[in-house]
């Protein structure tokens, strides 16, 4: 009798042991998509993002005008006048697109494993990062949050990972890092959820601790092989009092650019008297930003755009200043704010400039006699 119970209780045990197997096989390999922390669009501490002596973050204030400026802005004014517009805002849903928003969201991930990164299959891996060259074979690099799989308003447009819009939307997903401050962006991204895997047309990694450069030639998730992020126009900036100035450039779209210069690395069109990728433009000085708009807050992007400026990133339309996707932004006060600002009040930074940076003074030599 003693022995049949032992007998029994050891084919329990083993039966145990056999579905804790099971169940590891079946949710071990998913296991660790719980393991990363994922928060969409959380205010970032660090202001402006990358050192204080990277291109976006660099006082242009008084930085040579170029030879060609009135013909460049003639160009953007097309025949009449072009008025900026806020390319940002919050839901813009509608019955044929519920998830329809305005502006940039990203993610903001803590935590991150080794088991929580994923591949991303490219369209151009040749220029794409988290990818072996030569051969193109993408390997797991991009910290993906997994909640942009199914929810929406994680990825520009709105809709899931899940939904395939590649064809009708840019479909950019940006990710930081906040534990190292690393930040990895893609384009045109699509999660095949037969396949079990994660699409896009580029990816881009920058390392923002330092002021790292795409390769020459290479694309980012922008067309011009600039970081998006670092441009955008942030409500926890702009709203912050703790914030009395925003000291970083802004990301502008034109409808049509000629090449690339410095800090840009990569080109997308050849249209003659347009502006090349990378190219700065500076709201004018003698441009009283308190008589275009009475918000406090409208007037410090205002300010910064006469100081730091706005580089030209990508085809779109023109004079559209990209910021981040957020619910709280007013479209009421934005939009006649940014209407009172034309192309004429702007003038085109040289091309290419690039001031060689100040060295701090060397240490005076001190001669101990032993």
């Amino acid at each position: 009798m003693i022995s049949l119970s032992f007998h029994f209780l050891s084919k329990q045990v083993r039966s145990l042991v056999l579905l804790i197997t099971v169940v590891g096989l079946l949710f071990g390999a998913n296991a660790s998509i719980y393991a990363i922390d994922s928060v969409r669009s959380a205010p970032l501490s660090q202001s402006p993002l990358f050192p204080a002596d990277n291109w976006w973050n660099l006082d242009i204030s008084s930085w040579p005008v170029d030879p060609n400026s009135s013909s460049y802005i003639a160009f953007i004014n097309n025949g009449g006048t072009r008025r900026l517009h806020p390319d940002f805002g919050g839901n813009a849903g509608t019955t044929q697109d519920p998830n329809a928003i305005y502006g940039f969201p990203y993610a903001v991930v803590s935590n991150v494993t080794n088991a929580d990164l994923r591949a991303v299959q490219f369209t151009y891996a040749g220029e794409s990062d988290g990818v072996n060259h030569p051969g193109n074979t993408s390997f797991p690099f991009y910290p993906i949050p997994p909640e942009a799989i199914t929810q929406p308003y994680w990825i520009e447009g709105g809709d899931p990972g899940n939904v395939d819009r590649r064809s009708s939307q840019d479909r950019h997903l940006l990710i930081v890092d906040r534990d190292r401050n690393h930040l990895y962006e893609l384009f045109n991204v699509y999660y095949d959820s037969t396949q079990g895997k994660w699409f896009a047309g580029s990816g881009a990694f920058f390392d923002m601790n330092t002021n790292n450069r795409r390769p020459d030639t290479w694309t980012s998730a922008d067309a011009a092989g600039l970081a998006i992020l670092p441009g955008l126009v942030r409500y926890d900036e702009v709203y912050d009092p703790n914030v009395a100035e925003i000291r970083h450039a802004f990301r502008v779209t034109v409808r049509a650019t000629n090449g690339y210069v410095y800090p840009a690395s990569h080109r997308a069109g050849s249209t003659p008297g347009a502006l090349p990728m990378g190219a700065r433009l500076r709201l004018r000085a003698s441009v009283d930003v308190n008589q275009r708009t009475s918000d406090p807050n409208v007037r410090k992007i205002f300010r910064a755009m006469q100081r730091y400026g706005v580089i030209v990133a990508d085809n779109g339309s023109d004079m559209y200043i990209t910021g981040t996707y957020d619910t709280r932004w007013n479209n009421g006060i934005l939009n006649p704010a940014f209407a009172a600002l034309t192309a004429s009040d702007f003038e085109v930074v040289q091309l290419g400039y690039n001031p060689p940076a100040t060295s701090p003074a060397a240490p005076t030599l001190l001669n101990v006699s032993p």
